[in-house]
């Protein structure tokens, strides 16, 4: 029997009141019971039972532990890189895995493509030999625009090298039973098909095949990880007692701090684990950001004193045993002197991530339940969408995207925002220049709130430096919570909670012209206009809903990036 990893929580006041009188009501409800056998008016009745599908997804992979076994032989000595070409919820649990374990002797090395960025696709491109890659086409729906226009990116691109036929058989679709991607795998004769389960949404499908595959594919003991996932599942059961609930107790506490004003959940990962904030971030935002409610997921925020923290905030340290910092336990151990909520979750190993997986998709669902809202779907995930939808067909109709008045412009770098939002901070700021802009923007933050930088540039190590040096400094002036964002990846992870969520959100988009682009096969786009589209689209969405959002263009591109990290310098001085 696998051993759990540990959870410990320590929760004091009013707070340790709510949480025990929320599990008093859950036992005399049985919401255990209930959410285990699918009862969807445990949450809003508007559809949750069609997507419990992940409940129990564990057993049916066990059941037949031969299917990615006879993957991984297949793949083993005959790739020497594996890339994944997905978003969200299709990319997340495997760079998890692919960052947590690394490389395995005779299987292929994974990258992950999760970008409409062309500087990060042709860097993606330059590090692999693609004649000897294999491409893992993800995608739930199969019509994800980034996972298509990839997949066709490098289908071009292999097939000049070796022929379509040969090319096709380098591809692996992961998507749902009767979807577009599946269509095309079939027609033009993919290598490997792998279907997902209908009931089971992206984010909550790391232990089925979208996890799994790639898993496999990296030569990981998938056996090993639904082992752990298996023990969880039975930790969490409906007739385990509270106080043995792991699960059930996270969740509880989740949606009791929420309530109380405590909604930004602040990960501290060991750096051995460190990854797996992403994907539990992707998990919470996009599960409870709606109907005005929501967890704020603060992943990667550099710990501060305890003492500079505000009155909004849950602690969860995840630590890999033997992998723990001291000066973690010192902050741990502050944190909770100060009546802060604190969670510890010991994993023994890598090896143990399977039960982490289970544990969050537990908690989630039963804080969704506590917060009333669906964990389940994401609407305004899909009006980003459409809006970036609309602005390609126009492109494609029109040759140009639709052009906007910028508030100001110096040096090449262009702010934008939204009528009334637009004239506030043109007003506050006094002089116009962009120090005093993006100053007037920071000043919006008031108490609760949290502050987001969501960057449409290239994700590598330097612009990553370059974003966080700027959380650092708007965060030492505004004091508040600070998350960052790559586009167009958050639009499918923390982008639902941005719209859905409570307007608690300062917003800084980040765009930049793109001085190298690539053509998108078939069609009458580049990436760069499709990252643009999107870009826009994320934007014109949370202008319309009335949050606070500034656009910063960078027309000179991403070398601006210093000049903007200057400049907020001295305008958060």
């Amino acid at each position: 029997m696998t051993e759990l990893n540990t959870q410990q929580e320590r929760v004091r006041g009013t707070l340790r009141h709510r949480v025990d009188a929320l599990a008093a009501d859950w036992h005399a409800g049985r919401n255990m019971r209930r959410l285990w056998q699918g009862d969807e008016s445990l949450w809003t009745s508007s559809g949750e039972s069609r997507w419990l599908g992940w409940l129990p997804i564990v057993e049916s992979q066990l059941a037949d532990p031969t299917v990615l076994r006879d993957f991984a032989s297949s793949v083993r000595g005959r790739f020497s890189h594996a890339v994944l070409l997905g978003m969200g919820g299709s990319s997340l649990c495997p760079e998890v895995l692919g960052e947590c374990f690394g490389g395995r002797d005779g299987f292929p090395e994974l990258r992950i493509l999760d970008s409409t960025d062309p500087a990060q696709i042709r860097e993606c491109e330059r590090s692999v030999s693609i004649e000897s890659t294999l491409f893992i086409s993800a995608s739930k729906s199969g019509s994800t625009i980034e996972t298509a226009l990839l997949t066709d990116h490098f289908l071009d691109r292999l097939s000049a090298r070796i022929g379509p036929g040969q090319a096709a058989g380098q591809f692996l679709a992961i998507t749902d039973p009767g979807s577009r991607l599946e269509a095309k795998a079939r027609d033009m004769g993919f290598g490997h098909l792998m279907h997902g389960v209908p009931e089971i949404g992206g984010r909550y499908s790391a232990l089925s095949h979208f996890g799994m595959v790639p898993a496999a594919a990296m030569g990981l003991d998938t056996e090993r990880l639904l082992a752990g996932a298996q023990a969880m599942h039975s930790a969490c059961g409906p007739k385990v007692p509270l106080e043995h609930n792991p699960g059930l107790r996270l969740g509880l506490l989740l949606g009791a701090a929420a309530q109380a004003g405590r909604d930004k959940l602040t990960l501290i990962a060991s750096p051995g684990v460190r990854s797996l904030g992403t994907w539990i971030e992707q998990l919470v935002a996009e599960s409870t950001g709606k109907l005005g409610k929501g967890i704020v997921p603060v992943e990667g925020e550099d710990l501060r004193s305890a003492a500079t923290y505000g009155p909004d905030r849950v602690f969860v340290f995840l630590s890999l045993v033997g992998d723990e910092e001291q000066a973690d336990e010192r902050h741990l151990r502050a944190l909770v002197r100060l009546g802060h909520p604190v969670v510890r979750i010991g994993i023994r190993s890598v090896a143990d991530l399977g039960q982490e997986f289970l544990r969050w998709e537990i908690a989630t669902a039963v804080a969704g339940a506590v917060l009333g809202i669906n964990p389940f779907d994401q609407p305004d995930v899909e009006s980003a969408k459409v809006a970036a939808r609309e602005l390609t067909d126009a492109y494609e109709s029109e040759g140009a995207l639709p052009l906007a008045e910028p508030i100001l412009e110096e040096s090449g770098i262009q702010l934008f925002a939204g009528g009334q939002y637009a004239e506030r901070l043109l007003a506050e700021a006094g002089r116009h220049t962009l120090g005093a802009v993006l100053g007037a923007h920071l000043d919006t933050v008031g108490e609760g709130d949290y502050l987001a930088l969501l960057a449409f540039v290239p994700r590598n190590r330097r612009t990553t430096a370059l974003l966080e040096r700027m959380r650092a400094v708007v965060r030492s002036r505004v004091g508040v919570a600070t998350c960052v964002g790559f586009g167009p990846r958050f639009l499918h992870s923390t982008g639902q909670l941005h719209k859905g969520g409570a307007d608690n959100g300062v917003f800084l988009q980040i765009s930049c012209s793109d001085l190298v682009d690539l053509a998108v096969p078939g069609r009458d786009l580049t990436f760069g206009v499709v990252k643009s589209a999107q870009a826009l689209g994320d934007f014109s969405v949370l202008t319309r809903l009335g949050r606070r959002a500034l656009r910063v263009h960078l027309g000179n591109g991403i070398g601006d990036l210093d000049r903007l990290a200057a400049a907020l310098s001295g305008a958060a001085g």
